[in-house]
């Protein structure tokens, strides 16, 4: 199947940096939250992404939706899923998208392929074929329906806080800028988190 990629994922390849399937998850999740919440991207914090992995789809969360770490409406949770919240605080309502489709598995030539690709060991013919072979699951992908591939609920979520604005203090030790709630005291010194971890005799 043909797929021509629409300007927004194209913009999201940019910011990313190349074409992979986990970007096209991420990206195929945000339309999803645009589509139901009826929204636009984030120009503040009027929208908050919860994530649950640190995989490329969290570039096109990003970039979709305009939720970035710095300001401070993307929150990271650990949990090695592709599941992807997103909240809409003037509504206080939300989407709940989460991967249910076992898109990358792969079989143990394709594994070795993408590993010599990624390895900086293939040579052009197989670099040539792993890619023409990604964009194809990626059309492919990108043009089902996402209820083939998400399993979506509209939440009542409970908002997270907006982004706090903290004093910035000098750590002591190494003369880096720290924000006030991160200061740790070490011998009668405010430091830094690394320099209170970084304990020696030199206290």
């Amino acid at each position: 199947m043909n797929y021509t990629y629409e300007p927004a994922f194209k913009e999201s390849i940019r910011f990313h940096g190349h074409a992979c399937l986990g970007l096209a998850v991420g990206y195929a999740a945000a339309r999803v939250a645009l589509k139901r919440l009826a929204i636009a991207r984030a120009e503040d914090e009027e929208l908050v992404a919860i994530v649950e992995c640190d995989a490329c789809g969290i570039d096109a969360i990003q970039s979709v939706l305009g939720c970035t770490l710095g300001k401070g409406n993307l929150i990271y949770r650990d949990h090695g899923k592709n599941v992807f919240t997103v909240i809409d605080r003037r509504k206080n309502r939300g989407v709940r998208i989460a991967l249910t489709a076992d898109l990358f598995k792969r079989t143990p030539e394709q594994e070795a392929l993408m590993l010599r690709v990624f390895g900086g060991e293939a040579n052009e013919t197989e670099r040539q074929t792993f890619w023409t072979a990604q964009q194809r699951k990626i059309g492919d992908f990108l043009a089902d329906s996402a209820e083939t591939h998400f399993r979506i609920e509209m939440i009542k979520p409970e908002a997270p806080e907006h982004a706090r604005l903290f004093a910035s203090l000098i750590c002591e030790q190494c003369g880096e800028q720290v924000m006030e709630p991160r200061v740790r005291l070490r011998a009668g010194k405010k430091v830094c988190i690394p320099c209170a971890e970084n304990y020696g005799r030199g206290w």
